[in-house]
């Protein structure tokens, strides 16, 4: 029986591909490493089943699995720095108005060596699976009514559970820099907000799912910083009603009896989101249409009452220790119309109290580009496919899908009849069938440009460092 052999796909590239990395050469100090980088990404965008150092080798000439893997741990240049630069790139050629939707995805995993592998919950895989999992933000353009809004990658960055940090000697053996302290997903999240802010991703409103806008310390610090939000929530979500809030700082502490400390004011009743909701009047409940997804236009039925978030102190608790009242801001429920069948849904909001139902809606419907990045990054670029253990090898990857997906979101940007695409569009028409030749896939774009098409001629590879 014979060995199959494995077409290697051109050694040239794809001269837009050539024209994008050049702005990113800088970052890395030898040309060998630049090399890499196109050679690598060359990988991620054929349509190879799996997508690590050894199928890349494989599959695409020019490079070999020591090369490319000497890339992701060995060679000198900063993740981050490649990550600042793309987003740089990118908001000068997206809206000025824009979301930063913040989400986490987990990266299944076989054994226990892996950096911040653990059993844990992913909300990608719906359930607790041995996994590693990835805190991201991702810039969507505030454009409610579009059909394919604008939206890009940020940053991401690995959670790294408190069993993991606390190993002083497990964290060395899979490089964890030592100053990387133990933090919650929320408290990672709201780092990526700031760094948003940092490198100038223009962004009025953040948007997150219950994972995050349950956790009051989240909540604390979009407010404190501050910035507008529309957060899930569930439905035992802690809020308080603002006539009985500002009746509660009214009510003076009674005199002590005696020795000892004066009493604490007793903090205003608290309730569960649901309950609140629930005792609202039927004809409170108004429809409202938006759109999710390219193709999908949504009806459901929704209120909105104004409450402040709040924990702990149910009605007669007088103990300060973990009781919170946060600022006044909006209540949002979502139900399917009678005789339909669905969830029922939970939001916040801080947006101001003249913020129209339609707005409050569009904003906590906005986080579908991020799921789709999730799904986009693992089928096409090999978000979930590094085989390695290390912590920089990880963001290394991550860094480079991102780099690779920007890229395909760039290209559907651009209308099909664009000067300089034709190779990629030309691809869509050959007559005949594709060789066995790797492949370049597009998502959204429907074209698959066969590398070795003779049909489909490319340039030689321009120097990156030109």
């Amino acid at each position: 029986m014979k060995t199959p052999v494995v077409p290697k796909a051109s050694p040239e590239t794809l001269p837009e591909l050539v024209t994008y990395l050049t702005p990113f050469a800088p970052l890395f100090r030898r040309s060998t490493s630049r090399e890499s980088v196109e050679r690598y990404l060359t990988g991620l965008l054929t349509d190879l089943p799996r997508k690590n150092c050894d199928t890349i080798a494989t599959a695409v000439a020019g490079t070999s699995t020591e090369r490319l893997q000497h890339l992701l741990t060995d060679a000198t240049w900063e993740p981050q720095a490649l990550d600042q630069q793309r987003v740089t790139i990118l908001v000068a050629q997206s809206p000025p108005q824009g979301l930063l939707v913040l989400d986490d995805t987990g990266l299944p995993k076989q054994g226990r060596s892996s950096v911040g592998v653990a059993r844990q919950y992913s909300g990608t895989l719906g359930k607790v699976a041995n996994c590693q999992v990835v805190v991201s933000a991702h810039y969507v353009a505030d454009e409610p009514t579009s059909r394919a809004p604008v939206h890009w990658p940020l940053s991401a960055r690995l959670y790294l559970p408190e069993a993991w940090a606390t190993a002083h000697a497990r964290r060395a053996k899979v490089h964890v820099p030592s100053e990387v302290p133990f933090q919650t997903k929320p408290e990672l999240a709201l780092a990526l907000v700031d760094q948003a802010r940092a490198w100038g991703v223009p962004f009025a409103y953040v948007v997150a799912d219950a994972g995050y806008g349950d956790n009051p310390t989240f909540l604390q610090g979009l407010d404190d910083r501050p910035v507008a939000y529309v957060v899930g929530i569930s439905s035992t979500f802690g809020v308080r009603l603002p006539e009985e809030v500002h009746t509660a700082v009214l009510v003076r502490p009674s005199r002590p009896r005696g020795r000892g400390q004066p009493q604490k004011p007793r903090p205003a009743p608290l309730y569960a989101a649901k309950a609140v909701l629930d005792a609202l009047p039927e004809d409170r409940w108004q429809p409202i249409t938006w759109r999710e997804h390219a193709d999908v236009v949504l009806r459901k039925q929704f209120v909105a009452v104004r409450v402040h978030w709040a924990t702990g102190g149910a009605q007669f608790s007088t103990s300060h220790q973990r009781v919170a009242t946060g600022p006044e801001g909006w209540l949002l429920g979502e139900r399917p119309r009678p005789g339909e069948r669905g969830e029922v849904k939970w939001y916040y909001s801080n947006l101001p109290a003249d913020t129209p139902l339609q707005r409050l809606v569009e904003l906590a419907h906005s986080r579908w580009p991020i799921e789709q990045f999730y799904e986009d990054a693992k089928g096409e670029c090999g978000l979930d496919h590094y085989q390695g253990r290390r912590w920089d090898g990880l963001h290394r990857h991550l860094a480079l899908v991102m780099l690779a997906y920007s890229f395909l979101a760039r290209q559907r940007w651009t209308p099909a009849n664009t000067a300089g695409f034709s190779p990629l569009w030309r691809a869509s028409v050959v007559p005949s069938g594709p060789s066995p030749g790797a492949r370049v896939a597009f998502p959204g774009c429907r074209v698959m440009a066969y590398r070795d098409q003779p049909d489909c001629p490319f340039p030689s590879q321009t120097d990156l460092t030109k």
